[in-house]
């Protein structure tokens, strides 16, 4: 009888130090490993489990405000500090880690419709429907907390125009920085007057955002259903598409400053090149109703929307369907979210008065991670993204929990866009061959475009 032993020499295992790696020797041959696949299989699904049964994003509310939170603004040279309006005309500085109010900057008679911090984190520019923009001093960042000014709640300068505005957005580097209103105003912040403004058409641009690589392009969308890209080296605006709904506020890609996506009426958002605008490069579906905020991810490969659905959603950035939905009992319709700073969080401000923080990876462990235990997290991700193909793993990472008027409404949609399409392929099957060409998707929205 022959009989096999594992034998190892403890030389070749034995540290000389203690700081030394410990030496791990693993044959991965199948044939001398039969179980390995399956051994990783079961701890793909038991990863999967986890991360669902771990999955707590809410991490708080932070109330304050008496009406409707209606705009954020992010400082881009401190973490801990992101700005809020409120349909009452107040505006706060919130200290994200203490979840408290900071600084409050009076003055608006009106909603605030807008809110923006220049490239430097120095200036805060708001702007309402009282017709006014107010620049305001922001407080300087200390390690532990702010140091409040003696002047910081009074603004440094307030220009009067002749509309209400709606959004406001500065430039990623420079002075300038834009409005939206009647009509497209671009400012100077030494000027009480509009340096330029651009108009196409009659209607009301709703929302404005700068482009994070080329200072001089921005992309607006209006009340007339439009999507239109302007360049301020040019006296008049490039190009415009017309969609069947209107768009409520667009977010440009930072990794890819050429690609921006819209929220739309309709309850999808679309990604578009702004190269080439006659066809959507992806369209993400999940939502129930209007979206009606979006932000992109420091990193680019992810975005939050806020829904009129009373839900927020994180979508990959060239996914169909997203990967989280956050909701709670108490959220009402959401009318903004920010990703912070460094990816880590979000933060949503709702009808309800409050704001609230959530976790942007909702299992994941907050605090410090020991090194072992950032190894065993890494390891997990591994495994589940290697099997994520296979049914059971795919189930149990895609599964939620919805609210019953969300999840009727979900399947209510579902029903109307199968009909929809049944509808369309046999319209096509009993017309004469050629006669109807099926639109795609990503087509269909959009009426037309405009040079």
């Amino acid at each position: 009888m022959k009989v096999k032993v594992i034998s190892r020499s403890t030389d070749e295992f034995t540290r000389e130090r203690s700081q030394d790696l410990q030496r791990v020797f693993r044959n991965f041959d199948p044939n001398l490993r039969t179980q390995e696949k399956a051994v990783e299989y079961v701890r793909a699904i038991n990863a999967a489990k986890l991360d669902r049964m771990f999955a707590k994003p809410f991490i708080g509310a932070m109330d304050g405000h008496l009406d409707a939170v209606s705009c954020m603004a992010k400082n881009p040279n401190h973490l801990k500090g992101i700005f809020s309006g409120s349909m009452d005309g107040d505006i706060r500085l919130w200290d994200i880690a203490n979840r408290r109010t900071v600084c409050q900057f009076p003055g608006h008679q009106g909603a605030v419709r807008g809110l923006t911090s220049s490239s430097d984190g120095r200036i805060l520019i708001s702007c309402g429907t009282d017709c006014t923009v107010r620049l305001w001093n922001i407080p300087i960042p200390t390690l532990n907390s702010y140091e409040t000014s003696n002047n910081s709640s009074e603004p440094l300068a307030v220009y009067v125009w002749k509309n209400a505005f709606w959004a406001v957005d500065h430039q990623w580097d420079g002075n300038l920085f834009a409005t939206a209103g009647a009509q497209l105003n671009i400012w100077d912040h030494n000027r009480s007057q509009p340096v330029s403004s651009f108009e196409w058409g009659t209607d009301s641009v709703i929302s404005v955002r700068f482009n994070p690589g080329e200072p001089n392009v921005l992309a607006t969308s209006a009340s007339d259903r439009s999507i239109t890209l302007y360049d301020l080296r040019m006296s008049s605006p490039v190009r415009k598409i017309i969609m069947q709904t209107k768009t409520n506020s667009i977010c440009w890609n930072p990794r890819e400053p050429m690609n921006f996506t819209a929220a739309n009426e309709d309850c999808n958002c679309y990604s578009y090149d702004s190269r080439r605008l006659d066809e959507a490069k992806c369209v993400h579906r999940d939502h129930v109703s209007a979206v009606m905020d979006i932000d992109f991810s420091p990193s680019g490969r992810e975005f939050v929307t806020g829904s009129y659905d009373r839900t927020i959603r994180i979508f990959p950035y060239n996914g169909g369907h997203s990967r989280e939905i956050y909701h709670t009992k108490r959220m009402q319709r959401v009318f903004c979210v920010r990703f912070s700073c460094d990816a880590s969080y979000v933060i949503s401000g709702s009808d309800d008065t409050n704001l609230r923080l959530w976790k942007a990876k909702a299992s994941e462990q907050l605090g410090v991670l020991l090194p072992r235990e950032k190894r065993k997290h890494e390891y997990q991700e591994a495994v589940k993204n290697r099997y994520k193909h296979l049914p059971e793993v795919k189930r149990i990472v895609r599964h939620r929990h919805l609210p019953k008027p969300i999840f009727k409404a979900a399947a209510l949609r579902r029903t109307i866009v199968d009909a929809e399409r049944k509808k369309a392929e046999r319209r096509k099957a009993h017309s004469a061959p050629g006669s109807i060409s099926t639109v795609p998707l990503r087509r269909r929205r959009i009426i037309k475009e405009v040079e």
